[in-house]
């Protein structure tokens, strides 16, 4: 196959699309700077990276600027992500920053196997804690002595946030969330998320409150009780294995810490990396700089990126 040099050496940033939500807040205004839609409002999520029917990500600049990430996928997957990637019809990542400055919903993703059964996706995910407040605290699986019967008394008591394990989480920590794994994020974090393209959360208990339209927000409580893994008791968060912080059969994710002027490139050479930032910048050859908060994809054959700041930065790729 021959193949356009161009395109192999692209660096593509997309336009970032800000979710509100009733747990949200203001910092990705106050932290990475950027000008949210309504001066009021609360965004809990900016998706960074999406290829979802009603949610597009859009090349921001460059040779390849007002393209979606549905149309790079599908017109020149090979060019721009490299052969052997799963034949999907979508891109099979989904990136985001999650701002909570209140309790996300007590949830759950269903696993594969059940997954179309209960007329949803299959969601595994990861979360990198950039910033958290001195108290924060993740919840993830059961409390030991939790089974499913005790689960579902609590779920009529309104007692579900008592089943739940919570985990003291500082900046700098990783956690793997598979289907099945109950969770919420809890208040004062903020998070880098990457996960499989799915938007399927059944909320099994939502604290009580009231969305932003005022009404008391829907409960998935029969898809939730058969997507709970009741064997999940107590998980702690990850230990780095090197430089790796999460792998599964969806994504590989990466940490490098870099002293300025040092770079980083793709994972494989024949296959794209997507390269978030978490502090510091990046820039490549000819100046081009992103700044924290950003993330980029590296086409296949692209050498790197070299740090202008002291950065932290999550590589992602795919494994297969």
């Amino acid at each position: 196959m021959r193949v356009n040099k161009i395109g192999l050496m692209a660096v593509i940033s997309f336009v970032s699309l800000a979710m509100e939500r009733v747990w949200g807040g203001r910092a990705l205004e106050t932290v990475y700077g950027r000008t949210l839609p309504k001066e009021d409002g609360v965004y809990g999520e900016a998706w960074e990276l999406v290829d979802r029917p009603q949610e597009q990500s859009v090349v921001a600049q460059g040779l390849y600027a007002g393209k979606t990430l549905h149309e790079l996928w599908t017109e020149q997957r090979e060019l721009l992500f490299g052969e052997g990637l799963p034949d999907s019809e979508r891109f099979p990542l989904l990136v985001k920053i999650l701002d909570a400055r209140d309790d996300l919903s007590i949830q759950v993703h269903p696993p594969a196997h059940l997954a179309e059964s209960l007329a949803g996706e299959p969601k595994t995910e990861m979360w990198y804690i950039a910033e958290a407040a001195a108290d924060a605290q993740l919840y993830v699986g059961l409390r030991t002595g939790v089974d499913r019967g005790s689960f579902e008394k609590a779920i009529e008591q309104g007692t579900v946030a008592e089943q739940v394990h919570a985990i003291a989480v500082r900046g700098g920590d990783s956690i793997f969330i598979p289907s099945g794994r109950l969770h919420a994020i809890g208040a004062g974090l903020l998070i880098f998320e990457i996960q499989q393209n799915s938007d399927t959360t059944y909320r099994v208990f939502d604290w009580n409150r009231l969305g932003l339209d005022g009404k008391a927000r829907e409960l998935h409580v029969a898809e939730s009780l058969a997507s709970i893994d009741f064997s999940d008791i107590e998980p702690q968060m990850d230990v780095p294995q090197g430089n790796v912080i999460a792998l599964c059969e969806f994504f590989l994710v990466e940490k490098f810490v870099l002293a300025p002027r040092t770079t980083v490139g793709n994972a494989r050479s024949e296959r794209f990396s997507l390269l978030t930032i978490v502090e510091g910048a990046l820039e490549d050859a000819s100046g081009q700089r992103w700044e924290r908060g950003a993330t980029v994809l590296l086409t296949r054959g692209h050498e790197h990126l070299s740090a202008v700041l002291p950065s932290v930065v999550l590589r992602t790729s795919i494994p297969c």
